[in-house]
């Protein structure tokens, strides 16, 4: 009777130790990192150059996404995410005129409503600066300067197995550069992309 006994406390600890290590809930001090693949849509007009007013066209692209983040309490934490460098097509008055490398780099401040609480689904929202670089402009004499602007994000973690999480998120983000050739100012690129990406979340 006392082995039994034994045995059934020993189960029950066993299982209260492995309920506390499946806990799915973002607590502080939580670190995670992030990955996958995301689409660019970029506004459907993205300016005019020229003193002529030629309409710029820049064509929506896809690629790798990353991040990683720290939690200060159970509900906020910063996030620091980018996406490798993506060649976008550039078309003036119809007419292609090469291409361009943009390569942003966002730093946010994130919300998760439901941090703190054992959740499998766990939404976030965040806001912050974005920096994004243009180079490899195929065109000589073309410079597509850089850009600082605001950004936002909409997110959610879906919790499949201890520390690892589907992700899935939108963001939006305020880019306008500079554009000139042969050093002289000829207009504005306006790209403000809508990035909608998928992968996953490792949080440790």
């Amino acid at each position: 009777m006392k082995r039994t006994n034994l045995l059934t406390v020993t189960a029950i600890a066993a299982g209260c130790a492995m309920a506390s290590q499946m806990a799915l809930a973002y607590s502080a001090g939580d670190i995670f990192v992030r990955g996958g693949i995301a689409q660019t849509d970029v506004k459907s007009n993205n300016g005019d150059l020229t003193a002529d007013n030629l309409r710029l066209d820049v064509s929506d692209e896809r690629g790798l996404y990353y991040g990683v983040g720290y939690l200060l309490t159970d509900r906020l934490g910063i996030e620091l995410s980018g996406q490798e460098k993506v060649e976008h097509d550039l078309t003036l008055a119809g007419g292609p005129i090469g291409s361009v490398d943009r390569m942003p780099i966002n730093l946010m401040v994130n919300y998760y409503p439901m941090g703190g609480m054992d959740s499998r689904v766990q939404p976030y929202v965040g806001a912050g600066l974005n920096y994004t670089r243009f180079s490899g402009e195929e065109l000589e004499g073309l410079d597509v300067r850089r850009s600082y602007g605001a950004i936002g994000q909409l997110g959610v973690d879906l919790a499949v197995a201890q520390g690892l999480m589907l992700n899935g998120f939108v963001s939006y983000a305020d880019v306008s550069a500079d554009v000139r050739l042969g050093g002289t100012d000829i207009g504005e690129a306006k790209i403000d992309p809508m990035t909608i990406g998928g992968g996953i979340t490792y949080r440790f």
